[in-house]
């Protein structure tokens, strides 16, 4: 039986928290596959930019701008604390599981992963589940880092 080698794995992030635990578990699996590995972040397409489980802001279209360079040094924080200078970094702007599968097929990714949430159902209606879209849709292995929030 012939076996796919993994050689390239994409791990989406979000402005949260939890992504240093979401790309640690991502960066895990590319090194024991010996893969090159690429962070993305994605712009969401809405004005309403969500920064924190439990707060938002609206963003003027004019500082989307200084958001792609706030985003940029987001993922390069991420990447020195993983500590490989070779890590890719991407940013994307559209619908979040969409530009995520776009990113997977661009650079020919082998497994994507990302944090599942789980957030209260108010946020669910607003954000959808953006861990569901992408396995709907997707067209390699999903590797889903759980990330569990404080009921509020």
């Amino acid at each position: 039986m012939e076996t796919n080698k993994i050689k390239k794995v994409l791990i989406a992030l979000d402005y949260d928290k939890s992504a240093e635990s979401v790309a640690e578990a991502g960066y895990s699996l590319a090194k024991a596959m010996n893969a090159e590995t690429t962070l993305l972040h994605v712009i969401y397409e809405h004005l309403t930019y969500y920064v924190e489980y439990y707060s938002a802001y609206e963003i003027q279209l004019d500082h989307i701008k200084d958001l792609r360079m706030s985003m940029h040094y987001f993922l390069d924080e991420i990447k020195k604390h993983l500590g490989d200078e070779w890590i890719h970094t991407m940013i994307k702007e559209g619908v979040i599981a969409q530009s995520i599968l776009e990113a997977a097929e661009e650079i020919n990714a082998d497994v994507i992963v990302l944090g599942a949430h789980s957030r209260n159902w108010f946020e669910n209606i607003i954000m959808g589940d953006d861990a569901k879209a992408v396995l709907k849709k997707t067209k390699v292995p999903l590797f889903i880092v759980p990330i569990k929030t404080e009921n509020k």
